[in-house]
């Protein structure tokens, strides 16, 4: 009989024996026709959610906004943008994915709004307006020009000049997209009171977009990981979180192995986990980053992943991802989106998904959907993609070499629309797509792909399955194997007397592998991505992106 979880384990949350999805609402699937994506569209889809065995959805904004950036600017945190539908949809969603057992996550957009909030507008009509202070303004240099050097993450300087007050406002962001002042207590306590209004219309939680920006110290060039940030996430902790069964995931890229149990550990009063990008940012060029991005080094990725699995071995707990909203398409940068996509798919889901902490699925992830091939900087939709395009070339990249990061690494790539069908607009849609469908939607779609009984999707479920019905899955030790290994990635698991061992090939070619002493184990299959394996000793032929796991008799 297999181990239960320990006594430490048994206030267990639902949300670390679940695994999560995100929803991208604009490519995910469109009811009426305009060619975006809605909340009813979602509504259409949910069986497909559950019978992939989902337990909550990040569902990227659908607050009312401009759409400047794709809803990550919010104009009414209170309201549902008309391309998405209404709260009423929104509120039938939440129910009907709750019928299904799946939970509802927000993305709570708070470090800014947009230009066109309420908020914003008012502040910025006179300096004496009651919600100046809601955002962060700084008086010109002495020369007139920017008060300091800071630059936005999409490309020129943080700053834009407010001619009709003279002040100039931050936006770590898009100019559109003007920073919040944490600071002003007025903000926090509007921001909790906001989230609280979502929690009483049922949602399960939220993920928190850049959250380690929101204790800026701007004077002293601090924009992550501020002095206050910590005592904030526990304000916001006291003021809306506890008390409420819920999960929280706070999008932190200045998150690292030092750091990490101050967002989750068990007694931080925080946040449940965050979504750190250690092994993101390990690969990108110093001076052009994605758009000039390394290949990927399997041995460095395996460092940087055990070591997050050991560092949070006793407390605090591990997003597990390998793709979302913001990165290109998983089997693309580390598997195979060629000949060897199904079986690199399934390899890349056994790998994550065994491991401890909450695995997340980008929607596609699990039928395989890879980068699409642009021909020109003007297809792309991405701001990112074409605030970049200019400054990256005056910092010596050419255009061609532009668009070829841009292809492999930027966001489009996880934004076209979900693949369906093989028909027309791959199903997504009866209308024309507000961003290009794949063209190899015709091969690749949730229709064909279900209809394998050994395609990716089943893969998929099954590893839910495990996740829920073992503990050992989701609470037992991590113990890496054969770290410097260059083709293949190996650890085991282990609950009481329980143990597993999980083996993949991550590479196109057979690959011979010495079993290490402790990973040895004889068993049965647990799951396995080429034919089942009952044991694993002595020197073993592994098929190109083999991946398996044998649980112990």
């Amino acid at each position: 009989m297999l181990q239960q979880a320990p006594m430490m384990q048994n206030k267990a949350s639902w949300w670390q024996t679940a695994t999560a999805y995100q929803i991208y609402p604009r490519s995910f699937c469109d009811s009426n026709g305009d060619g975006i994506g809605d909340i009813p569209g979602i509504i259409s889809k949910l069986d497909h959610l559950r019978d992939l065995g989902i337990g909550f959805v990040w569902l990227s904004p659908v607050f009312a906004s401009p759409m400047a950036d794709n809803g990550y600017d919010i104009s009414d945190y209170r309201d549902i943008a008309p391309e998405f539908g209404t709260l009423a949809d929104m509120d039938q969603l939440i129910a009907e994915a709750r019928a299904r057992g799946i939970g509802i996550v927000m993305d709570l957009v708070v470090n800014h709004t947009s230009d066109e909030h309420a908020w914003f507008q008012d502040a910025r009509a006179s300096r004496s307006s009651t919600f100046r202070d809601f955002y962060v303004w700084r008086d010109p240099a002495p020369d007139g020009g920017y008060p300091n050097d800071l630059q936005s993450h999409f490309g020129g300087p943080a700053w834009t000049l407010d001619e009709a007050t003279g002040q100039y406002y931050l936006h770590l962001f898009d100019r559109k997209q003007p920073d919040l002042n944490w600071e002003n207590p007025e903000v926090r306590k509007a921001v909790y009171e906001m989230m609280n209004w979502w929690f009483d219309r049922g949602i399960a939680g939220f993920r928190m977009d850049v959250i380690d920006l929101i204790a800026k110290e701007v004077d002293r060039g601090i924009t992550a990981d501020g002095p206050r940030l910590h005592d904030y996430l526990q304000e916001m902790h006291r003021e809306t979180l506890a008390g409420r069964d819920v999960v929280t995931v706070g999008e932190a890229w200045s998150a690292n192995l030092g750091n990490a149990l101050l967002y989750s550990g068990r007694n931080r009063g925080e946040l449940s986990m965050v979504f750190q990008f250690s092994h993101i940012t390990a690969f990108l060029d110093p001076v052009h980053g994605k758009w000039k991005a390394r290949p990927v080094d399997l041995r460095q990725l395996k460092g940087i992943l055990n070591a997050w699995q050991k560092a949070l071995a006793e407390d605090g707990w591990n997003s597990l991802f390998w793709s979302n909203h913001d990165l290109p398409r998983a089997v693309s940068t580390y598997g195979d989106d060629g000949e060897g996509r199904i079986a690199s798919a399934k390899m890349l889901a056994t790998v994550l998904h065994l491991m401890r902490g909450t695995p997340y699925i980008y929607q596609g992830e699990e039928i395989g959907m890879t980068n699409m091939t642009f021909d020109d900087i003007s297809q792309f939709n991405d701001v990112e993609i074409r605030n970049n395009f200019t400054l990256q070339q005056d910092l010596g990249l050419s255009a061609a070499e532009f668009l070829a990061g841009a292809n492999a690494n930027g966001r489009d790539n996880a934004r076209t629309p979900m693949q369906w069908t093989a028909g027309e607009a791959a199903g997504f849609t009866t209308g024309t797509p507000w961003l290009a469908v794949n063209p190899n939607h015709t091969e690749i779609n949730v229709a064909a792909d279900r209809a394998n009984p050994k395609g990716i999707f089943e893969h998929y479920r099954k590893l839910a399955r495990l996740r829920s019905d073992l503990p050992i899955i989701s609470f037992g030790d991590y113990n890496a194997f054969a770290e410097d290994h260059p083709a293949v990635f190996a650890y085991a698991r282990t609950l009481g007397p329980d143990r597993l061992a999980v083996v993949a090939n991550f590479t196109g070619e057979q690959v011979a592998f010495d079993v290490p002493e402790g990973l040895a184990i004889a068993g049965r299959s647990l799951i396995a991505s080429d034919a089942p394996r009952s044991g694993l000793s002595g020197r073993i032929l592994l098929a190109p992106y083999e991946a398996f796991a044998i649980l112990k008799d």
